[in-house]
């Protein structure tokens, strides 16, 4: 095998010229997607359309409205309507993150938290995008276990949404941190390694972790560190 072909296990070589490819289109794919996720956030926080979306009821839009989307995006990713598809997921994303965004907002501090939040989670994703091109070895066999633990704590959340406790939800936002940090890793060394080849796949894969890292240090910023008028 030369310097500039890798297989390591997924079945066929992956030049380095492609995996670089694949890495820059899911680098600024996932740049373009944080604006209709702050566009959606906008609309959600100045509009109020999201707040009669508590418990049960926001739970079946969210989740509907999210794995319909991503099955959307799996069906489109290799044709033009892909990128429309999960721009539109991500628009959808901002605006169910609406309400928590517009809670931290009615915290004096509100602002700072968001943007701490924004700094801690692009802190993560510089340190697993470091890690994963200083390491070496395979690391796929992690998968299954981080998806057993993205079920876990979906599960988690599930029943704290209409059991309401806040410790409940500390624990569930420290486990999300520690699992999708994790699935950072995973997901960027897959490219790197040349295991995903879909631009857009790879694109829905990050953006999950980061969206999920950001909503759960969010949400424990607004429990420890928010301020009252």
């Amino acid at each position: 095998m030369t310097d500039n072909v890798q297989t390591l296990g997924y079945g066929h070589a992956i030049s380095a010229e492609q995996r670089n490819k694949v890495l820059r289109n899911t680098y600024w794919l996932l740049a373009l997607s944080l604006l209709p996720t702050v566009l959606g956030a906008w609309v959600g926080v100045t509009t109020g359309i999201t707040t009669a979306l508590t418990g049960g009821l926001g739970l079946i839009v969210f989740l509907g409205g999210a794995f319909g989307f991503m099955f959307a995006i799996e069906k489109t990713k290799n044709s033009a309507a892909g990128v429309p598809v999960l721009l539109g997921f991500t628009f959808f994303m901002g605006l169910m993150l609406s309400r928590m965004i517009g809670m931290i907002l009615g915290f004096k501090n509100g602002s700072e938290l968001i943007m701490t939040a924004m700094g801690g989670t692009a802190g993560v994703f510089f340190v697993m995008a470091t890690l994963a091109s200083v390491i070496k070895r395979d690391i796929s066999g992690m998968g299954k276990w981080l998806f057993v633990g993205a079920v876990v704590v979906m599960i988690g959340g599930i029943i704290n949404v209409f059991v309401g406790s806040t410790a409940g939800m500390m624990a569930m936002s420290v486990a999300v941190i520690a699992i999708f940090s994790a699935y950072m890793l995973y997901d960027l060394k897959q490219i790197l390694d040349g295991g995903e080849t879909n631009y857009i796949s790879a694109t829905l894969a990050l953006y999950l972790d980061i969206f999920n890292v950001f909503q759960a240090l969010l949400a424990l910023l607004g429990i420890f560190g928010g301020e009252r008028d």
